[in-house]
């Protein structure tokens, strides 16, 4: 995998979004990276857990770490066999 955070804990937080086809990207303002839900759409808003920001250096990474796994599991859209039933029309995942 190319994204690697340097804490340990929230890596692994990170390839279980990236499992769960969660895109991330790397960089941005103060913080170290961003994770977008694969269902980030007008028509599929999953509220407050569309975006959430990725901390270089929390106070604690072990609760940051549970907090980003929790993000994506409390992500309203879910990919239970067929993509096709819970994406909106016409997306494919992770296209905005």
């Amino acid at each position: 995998m190319a994204i690697k955070h340097p804490n340990k804990e929230i890596n692994a937080a990170i390839e279980y979004a990236i499992s769960k086809h969660w895109k991330v990207t790397v960089g941005g303002g103060h913080c170290w990276g961003k994770m977008y839900c694969p269902f980030n759409d007008e028509e599929f808003r999953c509220g407050e857990f569309c975006v959430t920001s990725i901390w270089s250096t929390p106070r604690s990474p072990e609760n940051h770490a549970k907090a980003l796994r929790r993000v994506v599991d409390k992500c309203v859209g879910k990919l239970d066999g067929d993509a096709t039933k819970t994406l909106p029309k016409g997306k494919k995942i992770g296209e905005r």
